[in-house]
């Protein structure tokens, strides 16, 4: 096969991913509703109908990329939970720094400001987020929760409610690294607070702190 027909085939083959970080960039920067299709397609260096060839319309590529890019996270969470054994609370905090790496440290970092901004006008992305990913990570968090209290590690308590608990203070710090920070305290260390919010969660939540 010649060799441009090779670059023609891998290029096709990767053009679903190509629109869907497309996508996504745009969606975080410009938000939902302002982002036009044109303006997807021409990030991703493709037509406006070649776009629609793989997605039927922008409600239906903003699902693929919560499916594409955010869902195999929390999948990647949910094995790591299988496979963990030690303290819950190591697995809060193993849970807790992956999320942060793996969401806030990369381009998903806008999704949780972009969705608080947009689920208002969007009802049905709202829910499919809502299902897809938020109540998915609340369970696996829970689900751990639960499980040091039934080990006698964490004091009895609520697991849902604690999970809202936990995850609390990291939207917050995600949304305002997104928009605040850099008019408030550009040089705030992220990492320290997050820290800070852990010791003290989980000195809260252990039946014997040390």
């Amino acid at each position: 096969m010649p060799k441009s027909s090779q670059r023609w085939h891998r290029r096709k083959d990767d053009r679903p991913e190509e629109i869907i970080a497309a996508a996504l960039d745009l969606f975080t920067q410009k938000g939902f509703a302002a982002t036009r299709l044109d303006d997807v397609a021409g990030r991703a260096g493709i037509s406006k109908g070649t776009l629609y060839l793989y997605f039927e319309s922008k409600e239906a590529l903003f699902k693929a990329v919560v499916m594409a890019m955010v869902v195999p996270e929390i999948e990647r969470a949910e094995q790591r939970i299988l496979n963990f054994h030690g303290p819950a609370a190591d697995l809060v905090k193993q849970l807790i720094y992956q999320w942060w790496e793996s969401v806030n440290n990369s381009r998903l970092r806008g999704l949780p400001k972009l969705m608080i901004a947009e689920s208002g006008n969007f009802p049905e992305l709202a829910r499919f987020y809502a299902e897809k990913v938020i109540i998915r990570v609340r369970k696996l968090l829970a689900d751990v929760i639960a499980q040091g209290i039934k080990q006698g590690e964490f004091r009895d308590c609520n697991p849902v409610i604690t999970a809202r608990l936990l995850m609390a203070p990291m939207v917050f710090i995600s949304i305002w690294s997104q928009s605040m920070q850099p008019y408030e305290d550009p040089g705030f260390d992220i990492n320290d607070f997050i820290n800070l919010h852990l010791d003290i969660f989980l000195r809260g939540l252990l039946v014997n702190p040390s």
